[in-house]
């Protein structure tokens, strides 16, 4: 039934009786003046008034709304639900309050509704009605969701410190809420770590594509992401660049059309998907600027407005913090993997003990590079050394620290020391060097220096392999026949502890077989027992591999986990053996006149080789060396000749006092042995041996290069 409106006449003197001096009621102007939309409807539905707000907003008279059903005014599936909401109302006598996103008749684009239904009751408590309001609440909407964009890109974006994947969660971010086409552009030198280069930005500049994303997905990119392309000065990216502020622009703008026209492929896009509003915000962080970020709207949506501008500046700039951070951690990880690899063999030296092959492979980008080095070192009589190392700790501070160690050993391996007392070395040389730092540097590990080692001498003649380790994981022995296992090495001490000894286990390894050296992080696992991954290891390494080459892979590709937590090193190293007629051997009594059997028996052995042009200076070398073992040592002696890549000759005898090179005065009667040696060959030096010590000279096949040294 209608509603009565009217009120009793007020009282002389005022309006605070409900009606105005000229005859007006309050109520009347409350409900004309309303900043809602308002209707009234019975208990059938049947709408009894409406303002002209609502009027308005569906374009339609009251006299076209009074008297009607709401559905059979304004039909559709939206108008059904109020309805039916209405309904709820008059039923239960409580309000209800919703919110909604949608279009109204005679408008393009969506708004948001604040929609409060509300019973109107007598004075019984009795529902006779329903009121209907109606707020556009679409600003405060958006507020809402600007606030909600800004508050998620707080912990979207930077997830990583990756410069793409960075700038790909700007794109995820922002679509479809903010922009329908999202665009990421970087000046190519931020993708590579590096500032961009001072001074004017060029007419046309390079930028390379970081990340692209439309909301529909059906909206291709012009470059593909990680591809360079050119933009003229025209372009709001280049002018947003320059000019260091948002660059706002559409369809309208004729230096937009200008600046597409020169990619027909970026022009058709733009035309086909109707993208008719850009904004270009350049990403600037402290005070530099890395590129652009582009924003697009299509067809469907109203253009960027002020505000959009701000949440774009907002969003852009929490980007920007960490492209930053990124482009910084990318180049201090490029510099400090340069360094570490730097470190590490660039190739393997030439010898004929070992057919060998190496790996190392950095964590990932959130551990940093570690201290893993690996090393081969050619050894006197043919011998080769296999070292694996890891310093404690990840940084540069462990990669120094392991440039420091590889260093140390090689001058260890350099004097010939056994593998025991090359670790007893190495193990004060690393006490020593933890004790010289005083403090860390932003990142790094404490100063105490901790590292572990393996070192491994094998002997192609003999077959011998002498192994010792400090704190490492014992080695892996495939044999011929293709079984694995690990070597039982005495266990010794982490490098740098001090005050226990080590000890070296010696084998004798058949020809062809495989020994692999390796680092924990090939074999560690998060929260896993590191013996799964050993085992793991060894099964890899069962399988029969053509080379060593080959093997590195399969084992890599069995056995690190998807997400490395530590850097890893994998040396891989093939015995050989000397064949026999490429050694000669002599055990000589300790007379003067054997000299002269000395120097038949070398040029005899070296004319079966067919190395007679070397037959003088090896006849020297060789009479040289077993004339100051005769005279200063004691036997037994005994003479061997290597022919390897190098002639080698070596002197055994049975006292341990090691010979200096000296220079002889005018009158000495001694002291020019050593010197001519050391003239005559390439390379001399001493070791010792069980039994004593052993003088070695090598010298290139062709006598020649020994004469030309001499000169």
């Amino acid at each position: 039934m209608p509603l009565d409106t009217q009120t009793d006449t007020p009282p002389a003197g005022g309006a605070a009786g409900g009606r105005a001096a000229d005859g007006a009621p309050i109520t009347d102007w409350a409900f004309d003046q309303s900043p809602f939309a308002v209707a009234v409807h019975d208990t059938d539905l049947v709408c009894l008034r409406v303002n002209e707000r609502l009027c308005r907003m569906f374009e339609m008279t009251e006299d076209q709304l009074r008297g009607r059903r709401l559905t059979d005014a304004l039909p559709g599936p939206q108008f059904e639900a109020l309805a039916r909401y209405m309904r709820q109302v008059l039923d239960t006598g409580e309000p209800v309050h919703r919110e909604t996103f949608r279009k109204v008749p005679g408008e393009d684009l969506e708004r948001a509704w604040s929609v409060s239904i509300a019973p109107l009751k007598d004075g019984q408590g009795r529902t006779r009605a329903v009121w209907v309001g109606v707020l556009d609440i679409t600003e405060q909407y958006r507020a809402r969701q600007r606030l909600a964009l800004v508050n998620e890109a707080s912990t979207a974006i930077g997830s990583t410190l990756d410069v793409t994947r960075t700038a790909r969660e700007l794109v995820e971010v922002v679509l479809p809420r903010l922009a329908d086409v999202a665009v990421v552009d970087l000046l190519d030198s931020v993708m590579a770590g590096d500032e961009p280069l001072p001074g004017p930005v060029p007419a046309t500049v390079v930028m390379r594509r970081a990340a692209h994303g439309s909301a529909d997905a059906r909206v291709p990119s012009a470059v593909r992401p990680g591809d360079i392309d050119h933009y003229p000065e025209s372009s709001p990216l280049v002018r947003a660049l320059t000019g260091g502020e948002p660059v706002l622009t559409g369809l309208g703008d004729p230096g937009f059309l200008s600046a597409i026209s020169h990619n027909p492929e970026r022009a058709e896009t733009v035309v086909e998907h109707g993208l008719h509003s850009v904004l270009a915000v350049p990403i600037r962080a402290r005070g530099i600027t890395l590129g652009v970020a582009t924003f697009l709207r299509g067809r469907d949506r109203e253009p960027f407005a002020p505000d959009d501008v701000l949440l774009a500046e907002e969003l852009t700039a929490r980007a920007a913090v960490c492209l930053d951070n990124a482009r910084r951690y990318t180049r201090e990880r490029a510099t400090a993997l340069a360094l570490q690899r730097s470190l590490l063999p660039q190739r393997f030296p030439e010898q004929s003990a070992v057919e060998v092959a190496g790996r190392y492979l950095p964590a990932g980008a959130q551990a940093g590079v570690g201290g893993d080095w690996f090393d081969v070192i050619p050894l006197s009589g043919s011998r080769v050394a296999l070292v694996v190392g890891d310093v404690v700790g990840h940084g540069v501070h462990a990669s120094a620290a392991m440039g420091r160690l590889r260093t140390a050993v090689r001058t260890l391996a350099d004097i010939d020391l056994p593998p025991d007392e090359l670790l007893t070395h190495l193990d004060d040389l690393v006490g020593r060097l933890a004790t010289e730092t005083d403090g860390t540097g932003p990142g790094e590990q404490h100063p105490d220096l901790g590292a572990t080692c393996l070192y491994a001498v094998y002997d192609p003649v003999s077959r011998l392999c002498s192994i010792a380790r400090a704190g490492h994981c014992p080695p892996v022995l495939v044999t011929p026949d293709g079984s694995a296992d690990f070597v039982d090495v005495p266990a010794g001490p982490p490098l740098g502890l001090g005050g226990l000894p080590f000890e070296s286990a010696e084998m004798e390894l058949p020809v062809g077989s495989t020994l692999a050296l390796f680092t924990d992080g090939l074999v560690e696992e998060r929260d896993r027992d590191i013996d799964v991954g050993l085992q793991r290891l060894r099964r890899a390494l069962t399988r029969t591999s053509p080379s060593p080459e080959a093997a590195c892979e399969h084992v890599l590709g069995s056995v690190l986990p998807e997400r490395p937590v530590d850097d890893a090193a994998l040396l891989v190293a093939r015995t050989r053996e000397l064949k026999p007629d490429q050694v000669a051997t002599w055990d000589l009594p300790s007379d003067p006149a054997v000299v002269a059997d000395v120097r038949r028996h070398v040029t005899e052995q070296l004319a079966a080789w067919g190395l007679d042009e070397a037959a003088f200076v090896t006849e020297l070398v060789a009479s040289e060396l077993v004339t100051n073992a005769i005279r200063h040592a004691e036997g037994p002696i005994r003479l061997r000749l290597i022919r390897d890549r190098t002639l080698v000759c070596e002197v055994s005898d049975g006292s341990e006092t090691a010979p200096h090179l000296r220079r002889a005065r005018v009158f000495d009667e001694g002291g020019r042995g050593l010197l001519l040696v050391a003239q005559l060959t390439q390379s001399w030096g001493t070791r010792q041996t069980a039994r004593g010590k052993t003088i070695w000279a090598e010298q290139p096949l062709l006598a020649q290069a020994g004469l030309d040294g001499l000169a």
